[in-house]
């Protein structure tokens, strides 16, 4: 397993001495992210890419500016008194409806959350927002205004966490409030492809594999298991439903390339999922990026000396609904089919996920490898329901925002494209219908429930698997760890002993 973890150990090392961003200490009101080039070597690497150089200001949002700060740069609203009502300013990509924010919070409203506010390690985002959602649980209007009256003063999509919280979930509130939720997904949407290249999509997936294992993580434990299931096999197909752009591919090359036998064939079946009618999976940008790192794979296949063919499938609608016709899988191949962080976006509507499970047992793999990140997100039509999936939501997003934190620089223009696309999720998760959301993650004992009863038995990633992975943590700063799962169903990647991203394999 050495040559497996080799060509992760020099992406880590080889980013490690590329050019970082200066800091500097900037107000909120700017855009402090600007892009850098990394040196990593992998399919995404031109051959003269060895040299880094600065590029254009990415500023894809409007400045969101915070209008009050205490010393301390905790934000905190000000009454203001006039004949009629205050009108705060507005930097939302919800402007044209900003009428509806035409007033000012009472005075006992925002002596509410006084001690929120001016707490030193004080989560106030959290708590205003879920003050939001119970209010909209119970039909309060008149509470739902003030209340996001003092989100929209109080967030900043450039500020610190709970002010960026503030400003992503309010989004997705609103959206709900108007019954605009798709709408206002597929505009966010449609915005990130407007930006969306190989070269930026390169420096965003290489950035965040240099700072945080959160996608590493999945990618060394399944190349490992596959590898393992191949063993012996000369003819090699792999259906990859995943959303890491074939970053998990080249170590899996370069190990098939020194297996001891004869070096097999090796087939792989991308598959992109999108929204029906487009959005995200189908869109010309992705295509585009997709093409390039076809090229890119059947370069470095070559040049590994593997006999390889790379193909991608756009599949616009649920995944449930996928014509197998399409993977043209053949009798002679050993199949693995391999689901990275793509799983969550079939509905929970109906047994559609189970149904798909169940194709995935017709299909007759060797194996099937499953990543997903462990959180309960399933946000409830209103009620009860709507304030328990919301608190969840808020937790997860909380949690992922303040890794983000600690593993991205300040001024990252990366770190910006990731929490954009967590923005894009809250909306989908908040604020669209159930049928649509491609957004609902399950946990790892859901998703271990649903493989049993369609016929799968989980498979233990070997001693060996388990020290790549942990020779990879080591590699990050600390607060990374890999607990085992119970009853052998996979292993978990751990952020400060808060479980965030979840392996597994399985066979029928």
């Amino acid at each position: 397993m050495d040559t497996l973890f080799r060509l992760v150990s020099l992406q880590s090392d080889q980013s490690l001495n590329s050019s970082r961003t200066s800091s500097s200490s900037r107000s909120s009101r700017q855009n402090p992210y600007q892009q850098e080039d990394e040196e990593c070597f992998n399919i995404f690497m031109d051959d003269e890419d060895f040299s880094s150089s600065s590029s254009k200001h990415y500023n894809p949002y409007p400045h969101h500016q915070l209008h009050h700060h205490t010393a301390s740069n905790t934000p905190t609203p000000t009454t203001t008194t006039t004949t009629g009502s205050a009108t705060p300013t507005h930097h939302h990509v919800y402007d044209q409806s900003a009428n509806q924010f035409s007033y000012s919070p009472a005075r006992d409203v925002t002596l509410e959350f006084a001690a929120s506010l001016s707490g030193h390690d004080s989560k106030w985002a959290s708590d205003i927002l879920l003050e939001t959602a119970k209010a909209i649980a119970d039909r309060n209007s008149a509470r739902v205004q003030q209340l996001m009256w003092m989100l929209n003063e109080l967030g900043s999509l450039y500020g610190d966490i709970d002010q960026k919280l503030a400003s992503y979930f309010l989004q997705g509130l609103f959206s709900r409030m108007m019954d605009s939720g798709d709408r206002t997904y597929r505009t966010l949407i449609s915005a990130s492809e407007k930006n969306c290249s190989f070269d930026s999509t390169r420096k965003m997936v290489l950035k965040f594999q240099e700072v945080s294992p959160w996608t590493m993580f999945g990618h060394v434990a399944c190349n490992g298991a596959i590898i393992e299931a191949f063993e012996g096999a000369n003819k090699l197909h792999i259906i990859d439903i995943s959303n890491t752009f074939c970053t998990q591919w080249p170590t899996l090359l370069e190990a098939i390339a020194t297996r001891s036998d004869e070096t097999p064939y090796l087939r792989i079946t991308t598959v992109l999922v999108s929204k029906a009618g487009g959005a995200n999976g189908g869109s010309s940008g992705v295509q585009k990026v997709m093409k390039e790192i076809g090229s890119r794979m059947e370069k470095f296949a070559r040049l590994m000396g593997v006999p390889f063919k790379f193909n991608v499938i756009h599949h616009a609608g649920d995944l449930s609904e996928l014509n197998l016709a399409e993977l043209d899988i053949k009798e002679d191949e050993t199949l693995a089919i391999n689901c990275v962080g793509a799983l969550h976006s079939v509905t929970t509507v109906g047994n559609r996920r189970d149904s798909l499970i169940s194709i995935f047992r017709k299909l007759q793999p060797r194996l099937v490898t499953v990543v997903e990140e462990e959180a309960d997100l399933d946000i409830g039509v209103d009620g009860v329901e709507f304030v328990r999936g919301f608190q969840e939501s808020l937790r997860w997003f909380r949690v992922y925002f303040e890794a983000l934190d600690e593993s991205f620089p300040k001024t990252s223009n990366e770190r910006l494209m990731l929490e954009r696309a967590a923005g894009c999720a809250i909306v989908d998760l908040v604020a669209c219908p159930q049928v649509d959301s491609v957004e609902r993650r399950e946990t790892a004992a859901r998703w271990s429930h649903r493989l049993q009863g369609g016929g799968f038995r989980p498979v233990s990633f070997s001693e060996e698997v388990s020290d790549d992975v942990r020779a990879l943590l080591r590699r990050y700063k600390d607060g990374w760890s890999m607990v085992q799962g119970s009853d052998s169903t996979g292993i978990f990647l751990n952020w400060k002993d808060q479980p965030v991203v979840w392996a597994s394999a399985w066979k029928p």
